[in-house]
């Protein structure tokens, strides 16, 4: 994707304890980069968090992660983490993620997520009023929505 396609970065700067023998943040972390700034996207969002979905007894349970390197941040990087809804289906959704030090691009990666029952484990249809939140902030139309 291009910097421009998301709508919406956090930024966080690489601190000593994240980089390895290398000189580079080690490439575990960049999972948590993206959990941070998936946490930050969905708090922009104005959605139930976490601990308010856990009390309700439906919540987002993580179903893939995957991360594409394509050069490495180093100690005191600041970094712009992108983040993006490419797809909503009937009970999952999936989100692409970019993590840019300046104008270069260094990781890919994407986050896919299911909505479920916290009790039964079962996958449970994503609320219509989530739908439309997230479709209007980045500008999804229905045609386009992927069925899970």
């Amino acid at each position: 994707m291009a910097r421009s396609d998301f709508h919406f970065f956090h930024s966080l700067r690489v601190r000593w304890a994240e980089v390895d023998m290398q000189s580079i943040v080690f490439n575990g972390h960049y999972l948590t980069y993206f959990d941070v700034a998936f946490t930050e996207y969905w708090r922009a969002t104005g959605l139930p968090g976490a601990i308010q979905q856990a009390g309700e007894g439906q919540e987002l349970f993580a179903r893939k992660s995957t991360i594409e390197y394509l050069s490495p941040a180093r100690f005191d990087d600041v970094l712009d983490i992108g983040v993006r809804c490419a797809s909503l289906g009937r009970t999952s959704m999936q989100f692409v993620l970019e993590i840019y030090c300046g104008d270069q691009h260094l990781i890919s990666g994407e986050l896919v997520y299911v909505y479920a029952d916290a009790i039964k484990r079962k996958a449970v249809p994503i609320p219509e009023n989530w739908r439309a939140i997230i479709s209007g902030l980045e500008f999804l139309a229905p045609a386009g929505l992927a069925p899970s």
